[in-house]
């Protein structure tokens, strides 16, 4: 019961979050490119709610704008690395020998680099910009993504619908997607709403470090290190609404995972 709050309080804000992303175009109440000197540096006002940047840009609007850039990145990196972890981790786990020895010792190769080394040095060997973020941010998620999977499969083969499948000659396709399936949804599905928060994250990390999505595109993280950090004591408007809007899209996936858990989590529900 103590999480059902903080469950309907992170939909609402990622609902929040999605609907400004899509109506981006009716909501903004500028382009998020038109610059005006005039009025640079201005101040949050009736006019300009999160005030202007450098060169007159209204930070409302490039906030709205860069919703999009967040939440397409985080959709898709993470739809491509869960897939593909599925797909390793179901193939590892069912077949095993050595198929699953040779992956699984690949999949320790890349987790033993931490997650925005990796994704770092991936986009330093490819052209920085947002596609190529997006593949390395799927990369790092593919090895946790495969072995939740793996396990979840090597548990599941033990219960004895499963055997008996087997000894009833079914095809090993329709075993795992009609047996072994089911019981890897669940965990993946949570692990990979979690994981949506991370993945906005680590893409605003590496438009802040100038690797991400390039200007003049708007990118929260990009607004961080160009205008956030550049005048940070003159107009700290500039760095505090884009570090929130991050904070909060990062927020709202983590809390609506854990409600994902705990609602899925047999134990968990049986201790509360």
């Amino acid at each position: 019961m103590k999480r059902k709050p903080l469950g309907a309080a992170s939909a609402a804000l990622l609902l929040v979050i999605v609907l400004t992303a899509t109506f981006a175009d009716v909501l903004a109440p500028y382009d998020p490119l038109a610059t005006q000197p005039e009025i640079r540096l201005s101040a949050p006002s009736r006019a300009h709610p999160f005030g202007t940047d450098d060169i007159g840009r209204d930070v409302l609007s490039r906030i709205i704008y860069g919703s999009r850039i967040s939440l397409w990145v985080g959709l898709l990196a993470v739809g491509i690395g869960t897939a593909a972890g599925m797909v390793i981790g179901l193939l590892c786990g069912y077949c095993e020998g050595r198929l699953d020895l040779i992956a699984q010792r690949v999949m320790d190769a890349i987790q033993a680099i931490p997650g925005l080394v990796l994704a770092l040095a991936i986009v330093s060997v490819l052209k920085p910009n947002t596609t190529n973020a997006m593949i390395a941010i799927a990369i790092v998620i593919i090895p946790g993504n495969s072995r939740i999977v793996r396990g979840a499969v090597l548990s599941a083969k033990q219960n004895r619908y499963v055997e008996a499948a087997q000894a009833m000659g079914c095809r090993h396709p329709r075993i795992i997607l009609s047996h072994i399936l089911p019981n890897v949804t669940a965990p993946i599905l949570v692990i990979a709403s979690i994981w949506l928060g991370n993945a906005i994250l680590i893409e605003a990390t590496l438009s802040f470090l100038g690797v991400g999505t390039q200007p003049p595109t708007p990118s929260w993280g990009l607004m961080l290190s160009s205008t956030g950090r550049a005048f940070m004591e003159q107009a700290p408007w500039l760095a505090i609404f884009p570090g929130l809007a991050i904070s909060l899209a990062v927020l709202g996936f983590n809390l609506f995972g854990d409600t994902l858990r705990d609602a899925w989590d047999p134990k968990l529900r049986r201790q509360g």
